[in-house]
């Protein structure tokens, strides 16, 4: 679905989702009017390959492709955008920004997984983490509510929306993350399980029927989350709706997806030996005060302490605990078109200044 600016500034018509091409040409054509210095793309997976932002090239195309199979369905697309637009718009640069490159900070006992290690070295199998540029702008909004460099905070930073990740920020930097070799797992979502036993997913494939692909693609990744437990939505709304009618199912989805959050926090909690802030943005993490209360429920002991009225009726950037509590709660609209602005800003001017 297109951007509702877009649409309302008539820049971009209501195009069907899969015709991407179309998409572009119709912007392309749209923007004669405008004078473009940079194009800015979202790529989802970076691997190991790229910690920051770059400017594109053909060995930059070259290590998206290579990626493919970490992110099969983002990747792909991510690169025929980047092949449209530079017919689209030739000699403009272009930059790639990764989801996954924020992670890349985290020590190596936060991405390994406790499989035979050689999986590690020779296919580079592990946790890279997702929602980078989200989890970035929002610890760089915190540091200035909270009136003290980043390089002296500990956060968590809970990206709510229907994907879900929670990340554990030291100082400035990643230092762990919910998501892991592909953004299904970790917490529960609007749709993906999230972390599950293994096992299950060769018995659901006899189950159903189907191969590993058609559990992992199909039901783990489109019928589960919030939609699979309550049977109803993925939309928070509508759950809560139906526990505020006694729908059991809701209830059920509500606790899990609840429980699990608040779990990653506890775990992260002691990984950091305390935290001096918790960040809500995203959907769901901005505009639900009840998910909001509900996860912060029961972390009195450590010291959060949230003010109700500043929950339920204020809106915006905002402190959600007390005063005087000892971990501060904030909610932090995200703007991860921000940061690939000002990342695509400065990689231009420096090529220029260089």
């Amino acid at each position: 679905m297109p951007n509702k600016q877009l649409l309302d500034s008539g820049v971009i018509e209501n195009i069907k989702q899969e015709d991407y091409e179309h998409a572009l040409s119709t912007i392309a054509q749209n923007m004669q009017k405008y004078s473009i210095d940079v194009i800015a793309h979202r790529v989802v997976h970076g691997g190991e390959d790229f910690a920051k932002s770059i400017r594109i090239d053909e060995n930059v195309k070259a290590t998206i492709k290579k990626l493919t199979p970490f992110a099969p369905l983002h990747n792909p697309v991510n690169l025929a955008g980047i092949e449209w637009s530079e017919k689209l718009f030739p000699g403009i640069p272009q930059v790639a920004i990764f989801d996954t490159a924020f992670h890349q900070t985290m020590p190596p006992a936060s991405f390994i997984y406790p499989i035979p290690y050689e999986y590690y070295e020779n296919y580079k199998i592990r946790k890279y983490g997702f929602h980078g540029s989200s989890h970035r702008y929002v610890m760089e909004r915190a540091e200035v509510l909270m009136e003290l460099p980043k390089e002296k905070l500990r956060l968590i930073s809970c990206h709510i929306g229907n994907g879900v990740s929670l990340t554990a920020i030291r100082y400035g930097v990643s230092y762990d993350t919910t998501m892991g070799f592909t953004p299904i797992s970790g917490v529960s979502m609007g749709t993906r399980s999230g972390n599950i036993d293994p096992g299950i997913i060769p018995y659901l494939a006899e189950i159903e029927q189907t191969d590993i692909s058609g559990v992992v693609g199909g039901i783990l990744n489109k019928k589960s989350g919030l939609l699979g437990l309550s049977g109803k939505s993925n939309d928070i709304r509508d759950i809560l709706q139906g526990v505020r009618e006694g729908d059991e199912r809701c209830k059920l989805a509500i606790d899990n997806f609840t429980k699990n959050i608040h779990s990653y926090i506890g775990q992260y909690l002691a990984r950091l030996h305390g935290v001096d802030g918790i960040i809500f943005t995203a959907g769901i993490g901005e505009n639900s005060a009840e998910i909001r209360e509900r996860i912060c429920s029961g972390f009195e002991y450590a010291g959060v302490v949230i003010d109700q009225d500043a929950n339920y009726h204020a809106k915006g950037e905002r402190f959600i605990s007390t005063k005087f509590s000892p971990i501060k709660v904030m909610v932090i609209p995200t703007n991860e078109e921000l940061i690939m602005a000002r990342d695509a800003y400065q990689l231009v001017t420096e090529t220029v200044s260089v």
